[in-house]
């Protein structure tokens, strides 16, 4: 492995997901504007969490019922059931609020925290009809709502902001695959040439129409005019074209990924804007359908929440992204007939003979 292939990898961040703690004295009404202003935001198409802050101690369980002896005797206890799962873990004596939301931002596209106003969290501070102003040390207040006419629509609204100013902020970065075997093309797929150009050389630069940067992802061979590009090597253990979306989301986990198959010789710019524009908040991945049976996850956008839906296929032993169909947040828009030819793969030696019989639109 070249120097300029040795990567190291990027840290997780949640300054691409939304987060804001909700404060208040007890009986402000935190809770009512939080019931309040969840079901718009899930019907926004949005995955929320919520923590919320028990001074007293939590009531998860009753005393003597099975899940709860097995959890006073020293277990995590997940409670599964048809419509719901709860998870009862015990606290670490270093439990610190930034790590947990952090691991929720991973898997969600806002987080909201009841609570906690001593933490340095953007905050909305609910007044208390007996407690009129804002406690001196509580800072970072972006809003506050006053106890004469408690309603969410500015909250709600604040919300929708900070999902939206998130979102539009995240790096967006390609990933070019080159890792396949061309077991059928019986020829090095990345290296072939259309018009003088090697494939991987095409789609690489319809990425960097749309992308901050490029990689090439797999041990696959790469012309001379991309051997100074980053290349992450596929993630050991894991088949197919998941090892490289697996080492790009591993790789750099706060960014959006477009992620493309190296023989896509008809890709064009026009392809790539199309796909973007289907991206949205709550669009964790998007795999656009090209036919009424067939989706296609190798010209697709994966968002960082995509990876802990990718990380499930990989330990259920899967090896084909198009499984992901049908899982929530997954979006699969229909493709138009004219840029339909963009998500063409060249796989054999009689498409690429049908390629250069056929010339580019």
């Amino acid at each position: 492995m070249s120097q300029e292939d040795r990567v190291p990898p990027h840290t997780p961040a949640t300054g691409t997901t939304a987060v804001l703690a909700v404060c208040g004295w007890s009986g402000s009404g935190k809770t009512t504007l939080l019931e309040a202003v969840i079901p718009p935001l899930v019907a926004d198409g949005l995955a929320v969490a919520l923590v919320k802050h028990c001074g007293h101690g939590a009531d998860l369980d009753r005393a003597g019922k099975d899940s709860d002896r097995l959890f006073r005797a020293g277990a995590n206890v997940t409670i599964e059931t048809p419509s719901e799962s709860t998870h009862r873990a015990h606290q670490a004596a270093d439990w610190d609020l930034r790590a947990v939301v952090a691991r929720l931002a991973r898997d969600h596209d806002v987080v909201l925290v009841e609570g906690h106003k001593a933490t340095p969290l953007p905050k909305v501070w609910v007044v208390h009809r007996d407690e009129p102003d804002i406690p001196a040390d509580v800072t970072g207040v972006e809003l506050t709502i006053p106890w004469v006419g408690r309603e969410p629509q500015s909250l709600l609204t604040l919300i929708r902001r900070r999902v939206s100013e998130c979102w539009a902020r995240r790096p967006v970065r390609g990933g070019v695959l080159i890792g396949g075997r061309s077991t059928r093309m019986r020829r090095t797929k990345s290296l072939l040439l259309h018009e003088g150009v090697t494939f991987v050389e095409h789609v690489h630069g319809a990425l960097q129409t749309a992308a901050s940067g490029v990689l090439l992802l797999g041990a696959g061979r790469r012309p001379r005019a991309l051997t100074r590009v980053q290349r992450l090597p596929d993630v050991p253990g894991v088949r197919g074209p998941l090892a490289g979306i697996v080492a790009a989301l591993r790789w750099s986990p706060h960014c959006a990924w477009i992620i493309a198959a190296c023989d896509l010789p008809r890709l064009n710019a026009v392809a790539v804007e199309w796909l973007f524009a289907q991206r949205a908040p709550g669009r964790w991945v998007i795999l656009p359908r090209v036919s009424e049976e067939r989706v296609e996850p190798l010209l697709a956008i994966y968002e960082p929440q995509a990876a802990a839906l990718v990380e499930d296929l990989v330990t259920l032993g899967g090896d084909s992204p198009r499984r992901l169909a049908g899982r929530p947040h997954v979006y699969t828009p229909t493709v138009s007939a004219e840029l339909a030819a963009a998500w063409t793969n060249v796989n054999t030696p009689g498409d690429l003979a049908d390629l250069d019989r056929t010339p580019a639109r």
